[in-house]
Order: C-alpha cells, then structure tokens, then sequence
C-alpha cells in the first residue's frame, strides 16, 4: 500500500503555550489536491507550516512519504516537498528568472553546480507558468498575478512532488485568483504533484480542490468532498455562518449562499442626499 504523501499522528499544535490543535490527525493522498478551510484562526495555517516543517509539534508525528519530517535533511525534504508561505516578500531588485533559479537550490551542492538540466528546468516553468515575456522584470514591477505567478513558479522550479500553498490568492481580484489556481489544478493534473493549500474563498476551494478538510474545535470538523464537505450544519458549526448550499451553475460544485440575518438593518430617516 502507498504511503499518504503528508501524514499528521496526534499532532499538538500551538503557540506561546496556546494550543491551536490538539492531537491532530490527518492524512493526505498523494496525487491529490486538498484545501483546508476554516475559520479565522482555527490552525489551517498552523497545520500548513507543521507540514512544511517551519513549526515544530509540541507532541505527535509529522511523516512524508512515510517517513518522519523532523529526521530528514533540509536539501532532501526540499527535493520533495515546497512551501508558498503567505505574503512572500522577494528582494529588492530580483528579477523573475533569479526567483525561479532559487527554486533549483535544493539540487546544488559543490559535486553538482548549476547544469544545462537546471536551466531547462527554470525555462520549461517560466513558459508553464506564462512568465516568459516578464523573466527579465523585477519581481516588485509586477501586477498581483503575476507576482504570484513567480512566486508559485520558484516551488515549481524545485521539482518537489508535493506542494504546500498558504493562501496563493490573497489580495488578488478575481480573475486573478481564478488564473493562479487554474495553474494550480493543471500543475497537479499533469504531474501528479499532491497539492495541499490554505484558502478562504469556499466557493472556489470547492470549484478547484479532490478533497476539503474543515479545522475547527482544535482538530478536523469534516474531511471529504467539496459536495459531501459543503453542507448548512457544518458552515454554521465551523464559521457561525447560516448559509444555503446549492449547485455551481458553471460547474456543479458547491456553491455557498450567505442567508441575510434576522436581524433589520437600521437606516437613517433622512437618506443622505445624492451628489
């Protein structure tokens, strides 16, 4: 039987002696694409920096590929495993080409310097990912998309079969965060990468992602399919939010309608005059 590509034992999770999560456990499928959802602050993030070994467990075990994290060299979980954290910040003056070389780091070492493999590599992503015609431009020139874009080109660049990406479409309009995670879901269905991701937005985790898994109460709410996940009680369990779940007109995934509140809505009694 196949190892899960990432897996949680009992993981405690927290900070500055608060725990966030609480015996954790959770396996993800290789291959796959999975979004963890959650309210503000329930761990998602937390849980996402565990595996990507940037946080330490307070208790339980973290594997990839079967394998402890926390006994593997650095270099060779980064051949196999790439983080996005949120709001990555480039320095200054580092074009696109120079960002997406550093995803080839984990290959380098002082038997193997850079090598025409390396620089097909970096050519083959800045094409896949639409970079080519701005791979001179300074990263902090580029519309948000872009940016992104780059920055998600750098973990593609590492060549690692899983991928963690936390919140890969913040501060970005739609058609933007449509754009990166169409790219997402065809890295992942031409490679096989599994893809595990932070996002807010549950209409497009459910749109673009094989598989929700819900944190909340310090563990996992509810883990399955968007359209088995997507469901009033547990929107109102895991967001307080009262909501009505109903077929995505475009592509059949759920789709989440907030229901107004009880409550009116007090207006003034003069309308502010229109100028």
């Amino acid at each position: 039987m196949t190892a899960p590509a990432l897996e949680a034992r009992g993981v405690i999770l927290g900070y500055d002696g608060r725990t966030v999560l609480d015996g954790l456990d959770l396996s993800i499928e290789a291959g796959t694409v999975t979004t963890l959802v959650g309210a503000n602050g329930c761990g998602k993030s937390t849980l996402l920096k565990a595996f990507g070994r940037l946080l330490t467990p307070t208790a339980g075990t973290v594997l990839l590929d079967g394998q402890p994290l926390r006994r593997s060299r650095s270099r060779a979980v980064a051949r196999r495993l790439a983080i996005l954290p949120q709001n990555p910040v480039a320095p200054a003056g580092t074009s696109v080409r120079d960002l997406v070389m550093r995803g080839r780091n984990p290959h380098q070492s002082w038997a193997r310097p850079w090598t025409p493999a390396d620089d097909a590599v970096v050519e083959r992503v800045l094409a896949d990912t639409g970079l080519v015609e701005v791979a001179d431009r300074a990263v902090t020139e580029l519309s948000g998309g872009q940016r992104q874009r780059a920055w998600i080109a750098l973990v593609l660049a590492q060549e690692a079969r899983t991928l963690l990406l936390d919140e890969p479409t913040t501060f970005l309009d739609l058609a933007h965060q449509l754009d990166v995670l169409r790219l997402v879901r065809r890295v992942n269905r031409a490679s096989g990468t599994t893809v595990v991701m932070v996002l807010h937005d549950l209409g497009l985790a459910g749109r673009y992602s094989d598989r929700l898994v819900v944190i909340g109460d310090g563990g996992v709410l509810a883990d399955g399919a968007p359209r088995d996940v997507l469901e009033p009680r547990l929107l109102r369990r895991a967001f307080g939010l009262r909501a009505r779940v109903v077929p995505d007109p475009v592509t059949g995934t759920p789709l989440v309608l907030p229901e107004e509140d009880d409550e009116p809505i007090a207006l003034p009694d003069h309308p502010p005059a229109m100028t």
